[in-house]
């Protein structure tokens, strides 16, 4: 073979590996709702409310705060994550003002004999999503994986705030989930 020939085919394999990843580049994003996919931080994508993660405090500036606090444990690339996640935001719109709201990715969680109370770990119960409500002494009142529906938090919330059960008050209406959210499918 020519040095010529050589050259030419080196500048032809280089020019394919260009055009292959510039297709795959141009390819659209996969994001799925129902899917257990890493697409990013799923309170942005799924949510509309990047404001979530990372959280304004700690779990253990929050109990020293003696301030109510949403502890929830969520992975990124979790079907029932993603879907619960609105959720979250949905108690942030409500009691964002007078609640921290302490999302812990679970894979942050590090494996270790002893926690103290101050740290995630020690309320982890292995599965997510997981949620953890502390009243302003720093009392657990409420424990629970999975889907858990809005209202079983809020409920908690309002005897936590002592604010009328929901039957005797108005009623609180979900806002329309963000437009640009509904459509990754």
């Amino acid at each position: 073979m020519t040095l010529f020939s050589q050259t030419w085919q080196r500048w032809i394999a280089t020019l394919g590996l260009a055009i292959a990843l510039w297709i795959a580049c141009l390819s659209p994003a996969s994001a799925a709702l129902n899917d257990d996919k890493y697409d990013g931080n799923i309170f942005s994508l799924y949510a509309g409310n990047g404001s979530i993660v990372p959280p304004s405090s700690s779990l253990a500036q929050s109990l020293t705060a003696h301030r109510p606090t949403l502890l929830v444990f969520y992975l990124d690339d979790s079907r029932d994550c993603k879907q619960f996640s609105t959720t979250v935001s949905e108690l942030q719109s409500y009691y964002g003002r007078v609640v921290t709201i302490v999302p812990v990715n679970s894979d942050s969680i590090l494996p270790r004999d002893n926690y103290r109370e101050t740290e995630p770990g020690y309320y982890y119960n292995g599965r997510v999503p997981q949620s953890v409500i502390f009243d302003e002494s720093g009392t657990v009142r409420f424990n629970e994986s999975g889907q858990v529906a809005f209202e079983a938090l809020d409920s908690v919330f309002r005897e936590i705030f002592d604010l009328l059960p929901r039957t005797e008050s108005v009623e609180l209406k979900r806002r329309p989930v963000n437009e640009v959210n509904t459509e990754l499918r």
